[in-house]
């Protein structure tokens, strides 16, 4: 997988080589280690955490994660997601 390059994009803005580098690198971890490097990443930029906000979006997580199993949402794939937000 690799990082994506495309023009005006936002996100890479203040990407350097050595943070490009590394965001190569961390996209070929496996999947779960990834999520936990995401995890660490986000929370290294909140300041202090809003207890009620906490739980709120774990109750979101939660409902979320119920409806991925039992099949009530149509999963799409992110290049198909980001298609569709690019092209609106």
């Amino acid at each position: 997988m690799s990082v994506d390059r495309q023009r005006g994009s936002p996100y890479n803005i203040a990407m350097t080589r050595e943070t490009t580098a590394l965001l190569e690198k961390a996209l070929r971890l496996p999947p779960k280690a990834r999520a936990a490097l995401i995890a660490r990443l986000i929370e290294s930029l909140d300041g202090t955490s809003d207890e009620d906000a906490e739980v709120a979006w774990q109750t979101e997580i939660d409902r979320r994660a119920r409806s991925l199993d039992e099949g009530d949402v149509e999963l799409v794939p992110w290049a198909e997601a980001r298609r569709q937000i690019l092209d609106a």
